[in-house]
């Protein structure tokens, strides 16, 4: 806790470990979050022929892009103390992977 408005150097070490830890796992989930798109994308599944037009003339392209855009907010938003992003991208991934699931096991 800060003393005379200064932090602590074990503080301020304990702080950036848990960022860096934040955005390790952020990174880790986000390459899974593309492989399961990727393979969504890739299934040709009938979903996939209900998007949008321009979309499709991209090949999926631009969900990706998508993608990385989310991945990027969320690992700045943590890098700059919203701690709560890493929950929630991790709440986001959980729903991708269920989806994915859904999708590639033919549930769906």
């Amino acid at each position: 806790m800060p003393i005379n408005g200064t932090f602590k150097p074990t503080d301020v070490y304990a702080i950036l470990s848990c960022v860096i830890a934040a955005l390790i796992a952020i990174f880790m989930l986000g390459i899974v979050n593309f492989a399961l798109h990727s393979a969504v994308l890739s299934s040709g599944h009938r979903l996939l022929g209900q998007m949008p037009s321009f979309v499709q003339a991209l090949g999926g392209r631009l969900t990706l892009l998508a993608e990385f855009l989310v991945l990027l907010a969320a690992m700045l938003l943590v890098a700059n103390g919203w701690q709560g992003f890493a929950w929630a991208y991790g709440a986001y991934s959980a729903l991708n992977a269920v989806s994915a699931w859904l999708i590639l096991s033919g549930r769906i």
